[in-house]
């Protein structure tokens, strides 16, 4: 099968009157999760992307600390998660607060469980590095996150595999640090 190129689709939906789109789109919102979430948050307005947000917060928090059970510890799907409620929300702040939530978490779960392994806190320091390198863009971010990016840092201070020293490293190179 040949993926439709999208000058080509742009071109196909041309063709078609009012009522054939709204049939279509009708069409891909009921076969689609993504389309679903995607179109509420584009028609539902900020309650819609606030309800993502929560649904997404506890994706996060079910891989670490489940209702019932143990945190499967599945990275992948926490950052998918994260990762699809950037896509589906274009909501820059509560995008960096998932991800910042993530980091959060997972040194929570190391102060219960004990150390993990070198790939955990890689995926820990990978994804701080995003939200350091986003709130460096952006000096509102760095305002409304700075507390917590601290935070994580002293937090992660009993920690071994070298998580604190890099989180330290990443901290330390905000530019908003030496105005203050």
């Amino acid at each position: 099968m040949t993926v439709l190129k999208l000058n080509e689709l742009k071109k196909e939906l041309k063709e078609l009157d009012q009522k054939q789109l709204i049939q279509l789109v009708s069409e891909l919102y009921k076969v689609n999760k993504d389309v679903q979430h995607y179109l509420s948050n584009k028609f539902g307005g900020e309650a819609a992307i606030l309800e993502l947000y929560e649904k997404t917060k506890e994706k996060v928090t079910d891989e670490f600390f489940p209702k019932r059970g143990f945190g499967k510890l599945r990275l992948a799907e926490a950052k998918k998660a994260i990762s699809n409620f950037k896509k589906l929300s274009s909501d820059a702040v509560k995008t960096i607060d998932l991800m910042l939530y993530y980091v959060e978490i997972g040194t929570e779960f190391t102060h219960t469980y004990g150390d993990i392994d070198a790939r955990f806190y890689d995926s820990m320091n990978s994804m701080y590095d995003k939200v350091i390198t986003e709130c460096n863009k952006n000096e509102e971010y760095y305002q409304l996150f700075k507390d917590r990016l601290y935070a994580v840092v002293e937090d992660s201070q009993d920690i071994g595999w070298g998580y604190h020293d890099v989180l330290c490293g990443s901290y330390y190179a905000l530019n908003w640090l030496e105005e203050e």
